[in-house]
């Protein structure tokens, strides 16, 4: 093996004393060839124009499970006995792991048992059901779910595949960087998603092991720090329904910590909004599918371009199971941002024609109406007015900065809720 060359900002260490190394990541590629995808890793041109860098993407979401999961889960499952194989496997996640573990032990046949914590995604609990795995739907959060399978498991005789502080899942999750760094040699930037850090860690010993310069920046939800926390010492608080909910772990690996705090380069966090407008211009410039987490990682490079300016930056998009009605949520969220889709308000005198007058003027400013309501009863209107509650669609938020001043020259006092 190679050995790995200190980073100029992280004291040297000894590679050998970390729980995984290169050989070991070589050896789970070997193990889980021909049986998991050798994804796409492709720049996108427009989005390193938009963002000042050159960015690759590696289309992990394309994976049959639409995951990068798999790889852990096939090169933990490949290593149990056949004593092993015969008792089953359990597994506690919040809907990624879970599916490339049944789909695996399917493959394999193995038995499967996931265990999922409440609240977790109906495409990804459906989605592991068709797999063939036994779900059991326990714990409020995944450390709670985590408490059930290990009394569960321990109780019927079953193998723990761990989602993230397992040296052969982080292994196998490794795998990755090998691929990327095949396919472009001369990235210097890596940007990962954290959740317990399984990910990372793996990336991260395969990547500095091959290329020590190379950096490694993991990105993390702002809702849930945890890894970040433990990091940077800091005390933030975790809480609340993150878009990526595939990243929200309050208790990090013992093993992916001490691995993280040797290789990797800086941890950032991400706001709700950076990571709707991510999952949001993937699908626009990409056409490609992405949950909350795997767009993480272009959320960072949205919230800090600078920081990536010039530079060759890969990016993993980690899955694609998101639900079709949340797709639906974050577009039409992005619009509103944009200012081309907004909720206006207007105090009208109730009589007839004044509807038509509005929507004649909106029409000739090139706006389009999309919903109409009137309000007579719920509002502190004179008893002789109609609050008149308008959706429409403008180019952006300059051509609606107009709409608006054209309603009020023309006499209408109209305002946007909220900031009226």
């Amino acid at each position: 093996m190679r050995q790995l060359m200190p980073d100029t900002q992280q004291p040297a260490f000894d590679p050998n004393s970390l729980a995984v190394t290169l050989a070991d990541v070589q050896a789970a590629a070997a193990t889980i060839r021909g049986s998991v995808v050798v994804t796409e890793c492709n720049q996108s041109r427009t989005l390193g124009a938009v963002l000042g860098c050159r960015a690759w993407l590696k289309f992990e979401n394309l994976q049959f499970t639409s995951t990068f999961k798999e790889r852990g889960a096939l090169n933990r499952l490949a290593a149990l006995s056949p004593e092993e194989r015969r008792r089953g496997v359990i597994a506690m996640s919040a809907g990624n792991h879970a599916q490339g573990v049944a789909y695996h032990a399917r493959r394999l046949g193995i038995p499967a048992v996931i265990v999922m914590p409440i609240g977790t995604p109906m495409v990804k609990v459906e989605n592991t059901r068709r797999l063939g795995a036994e779900i059991i739907i326990s714990g409020a959060t995944l450390e709670e779910s985590g408490e059930f399978t290990r009394e569960y498991g321990k109780a019927h005789g079953l193998i723990l595949v761990h989602p993230y502080d397992d040296p052969l899942v982080i292994a196998g999750q490794g795998t990755i960087a090998l691929e990327i760094l095949d396919a472009v040699p001369y990235l210097d930037t890596l940007v990962v998603p954290i959740g317990g850090g399984g990910l990372i860690s793996g990336i991260a010993v395969a990547a500095k092991a091959l290329k020590p310069a190379l950096r490694i920046i993991g990105v993390q939800a702002r809702l849930y720090p945890s890894m970040y926390n433990v990091i940077k010492g800091e005390q933030l608080p975790m809480r609340g329904d993150t878009l990526a909910e595939g990243i929200a772990v309050k208790a990090p690996g013992r093993i992916t910590t001490e691995i993280i705090r040797a290789l990797v380069d800086d941890i950032v966090l991400v706001s709700e909004d950076q990571l709707e407008g991510a999952v949001a211009m993937l699908m626009s410039i990409e056409k490609t599918v992405v949950e909350g987490a795997g767009a993480a990682g272009l959320a960072a490079l949205m919230a800090a371009p600078e920081r990536f300016a010039g530079r060759d930056v890969g990016l993993i998009l980690t899955g694609g199971n998101i639900d079709t009605r949340l797709i639906a949520s974050v577009l039409t969220r992005e619009l509103a941002r944009e200012g081309r889709l907004t909720q206006i308000a207007l105090d009208i005198v109730d009589r007839p024609g004044q509807l038509a007058a509005v929507s004649a003027l909106l029409a000739e400013a090139g706006a389009n109406i999309v919903e109409v309501s009137h309000q007579r009863t719920f509002s502190d209107l004179p008893a002789k007015g109609t609050l008149l509650e308008l959706v429409i669609e403008t180019r952006d938020r300059a051509h609606l900065d107009d709409v608006m001043a054209k309603l009020g020259a023309s006499g209408f006092r109209a305002w946007l809720p909220g900031r009226r």
